[in-house]
């Protein structure tokens, strides 16, 4: 889930914000872009048009939940093996695990609403971007080149997310099996030592 959440969760981290949601003038000096320079709610809405950014975003909420269940599977399945070996999930405690499991990441996705996240963008770019910058973008993304790599980026999602989940899960194996040793010891450390009569 931290997976899921955290690029959309640093959006809103980055940048300080006064109460009412605007960015701290402190920040727009240390920036060095002067607020009549930063581009307009207008402008990054149009930029955003052409970037499809809420098809994006609505293509990622859709794509990166399936991914988080079948690793959350996986998981569970792997840890189940070692710490109940032997033993093995009736068909009704499965069925009632996916529904959980799919409960939680769809809370996940839902804590972050899209419009919240492009509020926060619009926040971001005006700090970091002049409205020069925003008209060339804008004139980038509206042309054959920028439709091209815009055509092209779910396809690179993916496949990229799964080649991700694929790759942590592969390099999780070793942590997750030295994690189940130490936590046996330190529970075997707990215990009485077996063999020794209880103190009376």
């Amino acid at each position: 889930m931290g997976l899921m959440l955290a690029p959309f969760a640093c959006w809103s981290q980055a940048v300080p914000v006064e109460p009412s949601g605007a960015p701290s003038q402190a920040q727009s000096a240390q920036n060095g872009i002067p607020l009549e320079d930063q581009a307009t709610k207008e402008q990054l809405a149009k930029l955003f048009d052409v970037m499809r950014i809420r098809d994006q975003m609505q293509s990622m909420r859709k794509l990166v939940p399936m991914m988080v269940q079948n690793q959350i599977h996986e998981q569970i399945r792997a840890i189940n093996a070692q710490t109940n070996p032997g033993t093995k999930l009736t068909s009704a405690q499965r069925a009632a695990m996916d529904a959980l499991v799919q409960k939680y990441v769809e809370k996940a996705v839902n804590l972050y609403p899209v419009e919240e996240m492009i509020d926060d963008m619009t926040l971001l770019y005006q700090e970091h971007l002049t409205r020069e910058d925003v008209d060339a973008m804008i004139a980038f993304y509206s042309s054959p080149a920028g439709q091209h790599l815009l055509d092209a980026q779910p396809k690179i999602a993916q496949e990229y997310m799964p080649l991700v989940m694929k790759r942590a899960a592969e390099r999780t194996k070793t942590l997750t099996a030295e994690m189940m040793k130490d936590m046996a010891a330190l529970k075997q450390s707990s215990n009485p030592a077996s063999g020794q009569p209880a103190k009376q």
